[in-house]
């Protein structure tokens, strides 16, 4: 007798599809037997690993047989003195998604709403949903999470809110002004959780400085990743930074060892590479200039972004040019489950990558 294991799962889980990554290149070498493909899909740092990185990781292989430190004392130490907090106020992760999946687990139970933006990050509206709780979509203004309506929307059955600031896969951002004053109507017994994976890259005084906050609003969780600026992408660290209450409370749940032993060191070493992160920075500010330049030349709208990514109207249907670019080496990233069907997000690359992706593209265009 055959058994019908979905019937088996929970409710939310049963309703869910799994997460579609960027595809690799390995997979479109296999599928159309082409080389030198260009990724520009899943937002990573095109300069590649740090040396200092590597390097420390290369001293942990003598002792790949151990454990990691299940505390990650010295990356957490590190991460402290740089945030100026407390050890205790630091959860470490498999990246930040593991750290958010985490904190929907600890507070949020099936009878509460978690609130989100439309078009902000799918992790938000995945973890929900498999808790089987009740998902708020609070619709955009200007591509950007709309806070005076999101605070509105808050009941007494709201548990979290989720703020993407840069948000993926718009590339927006929220200014401090806006989001203190948005922290102020937010009830001190709503989880505030605010997702700055791209954080590195604003380079504007008006971008908030959230950690500070904390003190002030105890409700606050910020969470932040080594995928996207310091290269890390691979070997998987991110990490949350919250008062020591709610720190102990995530920790509870928190799988031991959920950062391997080359992340930690990975993590630790990059923090020290001021040069390396100085040359991400400036590359994506090249490379974003480059892209701008030429939908701007082919006459593509976009949606301005603080990020290393950018979003593109390509005015109709995206999904068959995606598919088109496939087939000509390149993949970019459709966001149409992200209610945006006719605009491709395009992660910047090194200048040689970007300058095919635009070759691509003016093809056709044409």
């Amino acid at each position: 007798m055959s058994c019908d294991f979905t019937a088996l799962a929970g409710a939310g889980v049963q309703k869910l599809h799994p997460y579609q990554p960027g595809k690799p290149i390995s997979e479109l070498e296999r599928e159309l037997g082409i080389t030198n493909i260009v990724k520009l899909a899943s937002n990573e740092n095109p300069i590649g690993i740090s040396a200092k990185a590597q390097a420390a990781m290369e001293k942990e292989f003598a002792d790949m047989a151990r454990y990691p430190d299940a505390n990650g004392y010295y990356l957490k130490a590190k991460l402290a003195e740089r945030c100026g907090v407390d050890i205790n106020q630091i959860t470490l992760g498999n990246g930040s998604n593991d750290v958010l999946e985490l904190i929907a687990r600890v507070f949020v139970q099936p009878e509460h709403e978690v609130i989100f933006s439309q078009h902000a990050f799918v992790v938000y509206p995945i973890v929900t949903q498999a808790i089987g709780a009740t998902a708020v979509q609070i619709p955009a203004t200007d591509w950007r999470h709309d806070l005076a309506a999101t605070a509105k929307a808050i009941t007494p059955n709201t548990c979290m809110i989720f703020i993407a600031n840069p948000n993926n896969p718009t590339g927006t951002w929220n200014n401090a002004a806006d989001l203190k004053a948005f922290m102020e109507k937010v009830p001190t017994d709503v989880i505030v959780v605010v997702d700055e994976a791209y954080y590195e890259y604003v380079e504007f005084a008006e971008y908030p400085q959230t950690i500070p906050w904390i003190k002030e609003h105890p409700n606050l969780i910020v969470t932040r990743t080594f995928s996207k600026a310091y290269g890390l992408a691979g070997v998987r660290a991110g990490y949350a930074v919250a008062n020591e209450e709610i720190t102990g409370l995530i920790n509870r749940p928190r799988q031991p060892f959920n950062m391997n032993s080359l992340a930690l060191a990975a993590a630790e070493a990059v923090l020290d590479d001021h040069e390396y992160l100085q040359r991400a920075l400036d590359v994506n500010t090249a490379g974003m200039e480059q892209l701008i330049a030429a939908f701007d030349t082919l006459g593509y709208g976009y949606i301005p972004s603080v990020t290393n990514f950018i979003t593109v109207d390509m005015k109709q249907d995206a999904g068959p040019l995606y598919n088109q670019m496939l087939h000509k080496g390149v993949i970019v990233r459709p966001v149409a489950n992200y209610e945006m069907p006719n605009h491709l997000r395009v992660s910047i690359g090194l200048e040689e990558e970007n300058a095919k992706f635009i070759r691509v593209l003016t093809e056709m265009t044409k």
